[in-house]
């Protein structure tokens, strides 16, 4: 019974170590996020459940095309046992840069008012991070396409990001 007890005890903390080693957190990290508009994504955590990501992007169409500049705060919750997969809710903020061809070369600039909702992993073994989220956005100022373009509720990616502890 006693042997038991101590091969239980060195079982746990054995595990308990080897957890404390193959954490998959992550400090900060870099990438790309592929969807609307595609960008260079830079995420950092500030405190263990909350990270900045900053983003710069460019989206092309026939006709017209836009560049952004923006950051989102995120607060990220566990998602039941597995180690580095997270949910993440949040908010931030973007400039958008549109420019027209359709019109003369048309060019207009707003701000985005971004709502952010997420799911995050990071792989224990590899320094690799993947990440799927939407963001709606409300556009506040001029844009060629006022009525269409004051609330896109489809823009959000994929992101694909190389980890730093």
């Amino acid at each position: 019974m006693r042997t038991k007890k101590l091969l239980l005890t060195l079982t746990l903390v054995l595990g308990c170590f080897i957890a404390a080693y193959s954490q998959s957190t992550y400090k900060s990290a870099i990438g790309l996020r592929l969807g609307l508009p595609t960008s260079v994504s830079f995420k950092h955590f500030i405190s263990e459940p909350g990270a900045i990501e900053a983003f710069a992007g460019y989206r092309g169409y026939t006709g017209y095309g836009w560049a952004t500049v923006g950051a989102t705060y995120q607060h990220h919750f566990p998602i039941g046992s597995i180690e580095g997969f997270k949910w993440y809710i949040g908010g931030g903020a973007a400039f958008y840069f549109w420019n027209y061809d359709i019109n003369n070369d048309y060019a207009s600039t707003s701000l985005g008012i971004l709502a952010v909702g997420g799911v995050d992993y990071k792989f224990a073994s590899i320094p690799l991070n993947l990440s799927a989220d939407i963001m709606p956005t409300i556009f506040v100022g001029s844009n060629f396409y006022n009525g269409y373009s004051r609330f896109q509720g489809g823009l959000g990616a994929f992101s694909a990001r190389y980890t730093f502890r």
